[in-house]
């Protein structure tokens, strides 16, 4: 090491030409790196997910988890299976041992729960998926005095609005009920029209479907046909034929049961300011920056403002970005109070020449980091930043003491 340094010394160019290129790289660099409030890492879990409507928990467990615990069960990679069997959803967690290659086993797990043909009827498809912590960087509350109805469809609007902004991709929503249309039947209209209940269900299953018809080929060209009979509302739900009646006439859903068009029938409510609310959730993902996601929203929000219908208000709270601002600005102002204080105090005690490069230093060994970043996955985080922050006192001070001993050196020529 001390050869490398008396090297430079002798060969100032070379000296010069190497802080130029620090500096350069640096600065080069400083503009592409992620800024996110906390670094987003991999949990390092796979989830595997199994709707099984209807269904009491006792009922997933044995239907649902057992059976995908068995399938991926010796699979290479797997540390630990653990399983959660809820009303109407079952959860398998698998654990991944550490240094596997997660999207592996993930393929693996994959192609196993997709062979399983013992699931019941009723329940709907798998779904696997990596479990990645991701970071909300500000929440929007969208409130007033409406009914829920209303304030979902503005919620899922206003939702829709953020994610399709360039720079945004992950938006949810929360605090909203799921959309539910529930089916009541009437036990007298059954035995009215001799039906039961078995018939009634069988006859929606087969109504409320689109199916392809094939195609028709003519010298005009190839039409292809399909029968559009997909049922998506209340009214197009009580407009389904259950019966054909001799006389021609059809016996209707409407006819035998009440057809409620609303929400299922959940825990979830949120309230902001005392008003009914809907929470929109918006977090940072991949290389996208978490300052220009919190400044984007805010002015979509005081645009957006001017178009909702009366009475409906958007507030951002829960900005996270504020802190990742604050500690970025907190570290800016204290790396020029530090350049200040070195180059005025030796300035004063020494020389300005000696003084200049001396401080000098400081943008380097900053600039220098902040290029080499990359290289290591790095971001612009608070946990960085707090980094970055001890290490300038610790800069400062090393500078001043190295500048004193130059010149203690210079004077003993």
């Amino acid at each position: 090491m001390k050869g490398l340094i008396a090297w430079f010394a002798k060969n100032t160019v070379a000296a010069n030409l190497l802080m130029i290129t620090i500096l350069a790289g640096g600065a080069l660099t400083v503009t592409k790196l992620r800024l996110e409030i906390f670094p987003e890492f991999s949990a390092d879990m796979i989830n595997v997910s199994v709707v099984y409507p209807g269904a009491a928990p006792a009922e997933v467990e044995e239907a649902i988890c057992v059976r995908i615990e068995e399938a991926v069960q010796g699979l290479e990679g797997i540390k630990e299976i653990s399983s959660t069997a809820s009303e109407n959803v079952g959860n398998v967690n698998i654990e991944v041992q550490q240094g596997f290659d997660i999207r592996k086993l993930l393929d693996d797990v994959k192609s196993r729960v997709d062979a399983i043909d013992t699931f019941p009827d009723e329940a709907e498809e798998p779904t696997s998926r990596e479990i990645v912590i991701s970071r909300e960087v500000i929440y929007v509350a969208v409130s007033g005095e409406t009914d829920e109805q209303s304030l979902k469809v503005v919620g899922e609007q206003v939702r829709d609005q953020i994610s399709a902004m360039p720079g945004i991709t992950q938006v949810d929503l929360l605090s909203a009920r799921p959309y539910e249309i529930a089916i009541e039947l009437s036990e007298s209209a059954l035995r009215q029209f001799g039906l039961s209940f078995s018939e009634v269900a069988l006859a929606v299953r087969k109504s409320s479907l689109d199916l392809p018809g094939g195609s028709i080929r003519s010298a005009g060209g190839e039409i292809l046909l399909r029968t559009k009979g997909q049922a998506y509302t209340g009214q197009d739900f009580e407009n389904l034929v259950i019966r054909a009646i001799p006389d021609g006439s059809h016996l209707l859903l409407r006819d035998v049961a009440n057809v409620v068009d609303g929400f299922a029938e959940t825990d979830q409510f949120a309230r902001f300011d005392g008003k009914p609310t809907v929470i929109i959730k918006v977090s940072r993902v991949g290389e996208e920056n978490a300052l220009q996601i919190a400044e984007d929203v805010k002015a979509y929000i005081a645009e957006a403002q001017t178009r909702l219908p009366e009475g409906i208000r958007l507030t951002t709270w829960a900005d996270f970005s504020r802190i990742l601002d604050g500690r970025l600005n907190l570290m800016l102002k204290n790396g020029q109070v530090g350049f200040m204080l070195v180059l005025l105090s030796l300035t004063l005690f020494l020389r300005l020449r000696l003084a200049f490069w001396v401080a000098l230093g400081i943008p380097i060994s900053f600039l220098g980091a902040i290029g080499l970043m990359p290289s290591i996955d790095a971001s612009i985080n608070l946990i960085s930043l707090f980094g970055f922050i001890v290490v300038l006192g610790i800069v400062v001070d090393d500078a001043i003491i190295v500048g004193e001993n130059i010149f203690r050196h210079y004077q003993m020529g």
